[in-house]
């Protein structure tokens, strides 16, 4: 009798395990995507709803892989993301695939927290690399592997106060424009308008010796930043007309409020102000007395109308254990028409592929209402495909510092200029060497 009850409560336990065992994998098992992002704009801009971009992309994901759920960790704020991220990394809890603006790539790179997408990029057929702009594509290469893809980007332009410049008899410059024209209209607009005795139109406002320097043709670091450039004949060329416009009083005087209230001629932004700030209802609390238009930076005598580029990427963890199904996410994002269409209707940027952004119509890229803009969307991918990607390396914080410290010394004259460059060339070079 005990060895029937026996065997009777084996049969059961045997039956409830394989009851338990179909139920169990019979349902479709869940994966839990994680990304890393953060709240608000990465371009310093108003931004209504800044999880909309990815909300979207992340449903009409779920609507093609079922039993995948993205999730993100909301509320972070920008200027927090960073700190956070590495908690993540120190943690071991890193998410799956996570946002990283461009300057934070080299630190994450060289802490070898990013997956090399170069394994999967060479296996994949169906990835298009040729129809990123170059600048952007290249913002995620460290030692010719790739470890980040492109997600958003904004080129840095010249702000036009068209309506101060038409009221001088100013035309609007022309893309081609040079440091000498530029020159000659913040000469002619600067001035004291109401007899006060003070001058209170300005030429210009926020234009750096960066600026100057990018459209110099001189490219300040060798070698994976490893050694400088500083002491180029065009660094010098750019920093002696910087000066030249330091001459001027605007430059001592003007304020960000002068530009607002339509004083200055000209202002250096990045476009995602611009797509910001012409558009109702931004356009009634920033500029309401003056219409604004958008140029390329002036060039130098050996240089170009380039444009700096900034970008917003998307890395792969290194930590993460879905990576095949990551990368199929990271591709939808950076890499589907209609994804990339949407970073045009949800954020304040502009997408990192040609095609999207050229098949775009004025009113998407410039906004509502801007009918009157002298710009295309031929125009501005030809920006984006001739732009620059600022350098990105360790140390790159601490070096610029020093170069912002010495430049301004020598703009103000507190430095000699003669051999000023050559001796910031070595500290630079000294301060490389130290960096790890």
């Amino acid at each position: 009798m005990k060895r029937k009850t026996a065997l009777l409560c084996a049969f059961l336990a045997c039956a409830y395990l394989w009851v338990f065992l179909v139920l169990q994998y019979a349902q479709p098992r869940t994966i839990t995507l994680r990304i890393g992002l953060f709240a608000g704009s990465n371009w310093n801009v108003p931004q209504g709803d800044s999880y909309a971009f990815l909300d979207t992309v992340a449903a009409r994901f779920e609507a093609t892989h079922p039993g995948v759920k993205i999730r993100y960790v909301s509320g972070i704020l920008q200027e927090d993301y960073s700190e956070w991220l590495a908690e993540q990394e120190l943690s071991g809890t890193m998410p799956d695939l996570f946002f990283l603006p461009s300057e934070d790539f080299a630190l994450y790179a060289g802490l070898d927290a990013l997956r090399d997408l170069t394994p999967f990029i060479e296996a994949d057929p169906a990835c298009d690399l040729a129809g990123f702009y170059p600048a952007p594509l290249a913002d995620g290469i460290e030692d010719g592997k790739y470890y980040a893809l492109p997600v958003e980007c904004v080129p840095r332009l010249m702000f036009v106060n068209k309506t101060l410049l038409s009221r001088e008899g100013i035309p609007l410059p022309h893309d081609g424009w040079t440091w000498e024209d530029f020159l000659a209209i913040c000469r002619r607009v600067t001035r004291d308008t109401d007899g006060d005795g003070r001058v209170d139109q300005f030429g210009v406002y926020g234009y750096t010796w960066e600026d100057a320097v990018v459209t110099s043709g001189a490219t300040l670091f060798w070698d994976q930043g490893r050694t400088s450039r500083f002491a180029d004949a065009r660094v010098e060329d750019a920093l002696r007309f910087l000066i030249d416009l330091h001459q001027l009083p605007e430059i001592r005087e003007a304020r960000e409020r002068d530009f607002d209230l339509g004083r200055v001629a000209f202002r250096p932004f990045n476009f995602a102000a611009y797509r910001a700030y012409r558009p109702y209802p931004w356009r009634i609390k920033k500029a309401t007395d003056f219409e604004w238009e958008c140029v390329r930076l002036p060039k130098g005598p050996a240089g170009a109308n380039t444009s700096p580029i900034q970008t917003l990427l998307m890395a792969m963890s290194a930590q993460t254990s879905h990576e095949d199904l990551a990368w199929e996410f990271l591709k939808a994002i950076s890499m589907e028409k209609e994804n990339q269409h949407l970073v045009l209707e949800k954020t304040a940027a502009l997408p990192v592929r040609r095609d999207v952004l050229e098949a775009a119509t004025p009113e998407e890229i410039f906004g509502a209402g801007t009918g009157e803009s002298d710009r295309s969307p031929h125009a501005i991918s030809a920006v984006l495909d001739d732009g620059k990607s600022p350098d990105r390396f360790q140390g790159y914080a601490a070096v610029m510092r020093l170069a912002d410290q010495r430049i301004q010394e020598i703009v103000d004259g507190v430095r000699p200029f003669d051999n000023a460059l050559n001796q910031l060339q070595k500290e630079v070079n000294a301060l490389l060497q130290e960096t790890p």
